[in-house]
């Protein structure tokens, strides 16, 4: 067991609470998967915190990519966040599942998150184990 990279990532609720009413905006459907849009839409009055929370994670998850990379970014296109996608189990506790690209990069590494959101902040810890 080796620790890879170690990822933080804080955002701001009301930032996304924005992007969503913002007519024509395509970011909620450029960078979450179907599954967490239909997270988001099904577990409360207040989608924007979920989708902040992810967006934290999925930030996470890349800086500590990167820092497992020696602070190079990862090659994997303009738009990662999809990618990236937040699962939550049947006890809900959240998970990374890698698509395409992610995966290919990323085969036998173990992601740990942990999320977290007060008032109008979202937070994720990510750490790369391999």
């Amino acid at each position: 067991m080796a620790i890879l990279g170690v990822g933080f990532d804080l955002v701001t609720v009301s930032d996304f609470a924005e992007q969503m009413d913002k007519a024509g905006t395509t970011m909620i459907r450029d960078s979450f998967t179907a599954g967490e849009r239909r997270h988001a839409a099904t577990k409360s009055s207040e989608p924007a915190r979920h989708y902040a929370a992810r967006w934290a994670a999925k930030e996470a998850v890349l800086k500590a990519w990167a820092t497992s990379r020696f602070a190079r970014p990862p090659q994997i296109g303009d738009n990662p966040y999809p990618l990236i996608e937040v699962v939550n189990d049947a006890w809900g506790r959240p998970s990374i599942k890698l698509h395409g690209m992610a995966l290919e990069f990323l085969p036998t590494v173990k992601i740990h998150l942990s999320l977290t959101h007060d008032g109008d902040i979202a937070a994720a810890v990510a750490i790369l184990e391999e």
